[in-house]
């Protein structure tokens, strides 16, 4: 894979991240908010249409060929932030604290910095 197809691959899972997790800003703090956020308030269907969402940044680690424990921290946080969705109040909460799919833009990138390096 060149070096210009990881690169958008990343970019890629970057663009999703920032919809997801950090594309509007809650004026006079410094706390963002993305569509998972917003999906989050309906009940379940919410939850599980932005973990299938989150899903996207997964596939682009697959296609990476990044290692198997890194996709399986991967959809930990995917896991973690739909159990956490699925209580009332709390899980809205989490939606805008947790931020997963930011969390995983990162470990991909962080991935491939290390991988770039050896």
């Amino acid at each position: 894979m060149t070096d210009k197809e990881i690169e958008q691959r990343l970019r890629r899972s970057r663009q999703l991240a920032t919809l997801l997790d950090g594309a509007w800003g809650i004026p006079h703090t410094p706390w963002r908010f993305g569509l998972d956020a917003v999906l989050g308030l309906l009940p379940v269907a919410g939850d599980l249409l932005s973990a299938l969402l989150g899903l996207g940044i997964v596939w682009q680690a697959r296609k990476l060929d990044a290692p198997t424990t890194l996709q399986v921290k991967m959809l930990g946080n995917i896991g973690l932030d739909f159990l956490l969705g699925s209580v009332p109040v709390i899980g809205d909460i989490a939606d805008v604290a947790f931020r997963k799919n930011i969390r995983n833009a990162k470990l991909l990138e962080d991935w491939v910095a290390a991988a770039g390096t050896q």
